[in-house]
């Protein structure tokens, strides 16, 4: 190799972009190897050089360490390797920055305070593991470990809330309002009672064991968006009454209405719906009127007197 293939560092500088100190820091470090000096002892440059300092610089802007970028000029890795590695860092780093905005906003249009705001950002930070742990912790000890696959512990278990990676605003309220829901003692003994109604044979055709033929015309009602309070419930509310008679024929017939919305209103609970409106906020479910567990919807229904 000859003079006329070397460059100095100022040259090198102005070719490359890079402030001379940049490059000094990559010569320092081994990244970019000098090729030789001049006469009066200056740092001298080759092709290669250029070439090295030009990825180094791509990389660099990408976001890779030297450790890595030194690997992929030694050759002991491939830049495709390194990139696979360092785009699934930058996800999580995306994911981290999402959550964070979503804290900042919700903090902001709520105006809380700061232990709100510490705990929103510390409930955020969970991994999908721990939250899912969390949720799995809840059932357990609200519903016991024996019964936690069965009945409404299964529900719960299957709806189970999943903060995505990007939240809203909302959702990260949910999210920490369901929390404090969860490790409240009151609320997981109105969840047992709930369980324990649901178990009861003497409430048969109450609460979510509503008969099949009734849920499906609930279901088939809330996924047409049909609101409780309007005159299209009717029908529903008509057929659950009727067979709320056939499961207690002893009723007289002009209580039948009376008696299956004191049952429904016993087996309510705000606080257990409450709970189910924030599952829907923070998994993005869509909320329509009336969007609540099969009783709620059909207790609505009966209080505006949709009887037969």
């Amino acid at each position: 190799m000859n003079d006329a293939t070397l460059f100095p560092i100022g040259e090198v500088a102005r070719r490359t972009g890079l402030s001379v100190k940049t490059i000094r820091f990559y010569s320092d470090s081994g990244v970019v190897p000098l090729a030789g000096r001049s006469p009066a002892g200056y740092r001298l440059y080759d092709l290669d050089a250029l070439l090295r300092l030009d990825l180094v610089r791509t990389l660099r802007e990408l976001g890779l360490g030297l450790a890595a970028i030194r690997r992929v000029l030694d050759r002991k890795v491939s830049v495709a390797e390194v990139a696979a590695v360092h785009a699934d860092a930058v996800d999580l780093q995306i994911q981290t920055l999402r959550l964070r905005r979503s804290v900042l906003r919700a903090v902001a249009d709520h105006g809380s305070g700061p232990e709100e705001a510490a705990l929103m950002h510390k409930l955020t930070r969970l991994t999908t593991a721990e939250r899912r742990r969390l949720i799995d912790e809840f059932i357990v000890t609200t519903f016991g470990a024996e019964h936690a696959r069965h009945g409404l512990a299964a529900m719960v278990r299957v709806a189970a809330p999943h903060l995505p990676d990007d939240p809203s605003p909302a959702q990260v309220r949910a999210w920490a309002e369901l929390h404090e829901l969860i490790g409240d003692e009151d609320f997981r003994d109105r969840m047992r009672r709930a369980a324990e109604r649901q178990a009861d044979p003497a409430g048969s055709g109450i609460d979510d064991g509503l008969p099949e033929p009734v849920r499906e015309r609930i279901t088939v009602a809330k996924q047409a968006g049909i609101d409780p309070a309007g005159p299209e419930a009717g029908p529903v509310v008509e057929s659950a009454v009727r067979l709320f008679a056939q499961a207690y024929p002893h009723v007289p017939d002009a209580e039948v209405t009376a008696r299956l919305t004191e049952r429904l209103e016993a087996a309510g609970d705000p606080l257990v719906e409450r709970y189910w409106r924030l599952v829907w906020v923070v998994n993005g479910w869509q909320v329509v009127p009336g969007l609540l567990p099969d009783a709620s919807w059909l207790l609505q229904a009966l209080r505006e007197n949709h009887t037969p």
